[in-house]
């Protein structure tokens, strides 16, 4: 697989990530839904990190092994915390913030400790080992914590539009990571392998951006809709 290829799609997910920033800034939502934009602007300073690292170690140094799955780690715990917020969002009107908080501190807390437990054994490479478990383990709470979500939604009639969207994009983003990790167990020397992630990273920020600029807060979905997507 061409080294451009990859870079021009890396490139064009980042520009997607700016522009959802930007769009929040123009629609005056960025406070509203910080913890969204949190997210993608820790993105683009990972994606800094990432090519200073690259650009002054090497693809095959330590540096760049620890800068990129140390910052790929974080970038799970802020989208955990995005998917959070979108809870809080969902569950406001219920005054159910302060258990939804405790229940993903406690959730975050368990998942860590299991993390560390499956790679303890191991003394080479502790820490990177950690940060890759740990980044996987969050994505799979992630994904049973947004399908529980888009059950509340239905359950709940919730028919904000940027709400609805932005949790079905999320469980979608959520499902298709949850496979490539299993994709490249079964054939990590692949190619098309090393395509796969950059893709699935543009997907996220091009869904949101086009339903923050497209739809307002007062925009709404009739509730049918929501069961007809559900089927």
């Amino acid at each position: 697989m061409s080294s451009s290829i990859i870079t021009f799609i890396w490139y064009f997910g980042t520009a997607l990530e700016l522009a959802f920033v930007v769009c929040s800034l123009v629609r005056r939502s960025f406070l509203r839904y910080f913890f969204l934009n949190l997210y993608f602007l820790s993105a683009l300073s990972s994606s800094v990190a990432r090519d200073f690292a690259l650009s002054q170690f090497g693809v095959n140094s330590h540096e760049y092994r620890y800068t990129y799955f140390y910052t790929d780690a974080l970038l799970t715990l802020a989208l955990y915390v995005a998917l959070i917020s979108l809870y809080a969002h969902v569950f406001g009107e219920l005054r159910f913030g302060r258990y939804i908080r405790l229940t993903a501190v406690l959730l975050l807390l368990g998942t860590a400790l299991f993390s560390y437990g499956v790679v303890a054994q191991s003394t080479e490479r502790l820490s990177t080992n950690f940060a890759y478990v740990l980044s996987q383990n969050l994505y799979f709470v992630g994904l049973v914590l947004t399908y529980i979500l888009w059950g509340a939604v239905l359950k709940l009639r919730e028919s904000r539009t940027r709400i609805v969207q932005f949790v079905l994009s999320l469980g979608l983003y959520f499902s298709a990571y949850a496979a490539s990790y299993a994709l490249v167990n079964l054939a990590s020397k692949s190619a098309e392998m090393y395509i796969l992630a950059p893709v699935l990273g543009c997907f996220l920020p091009l869904s949101w951006t086009f339903t923050m600029w497209r739809h307002t807060d007062d925009s709404r979905l009739v509730p049918a809709r929501l069961l007809a997507v559900a089927r």
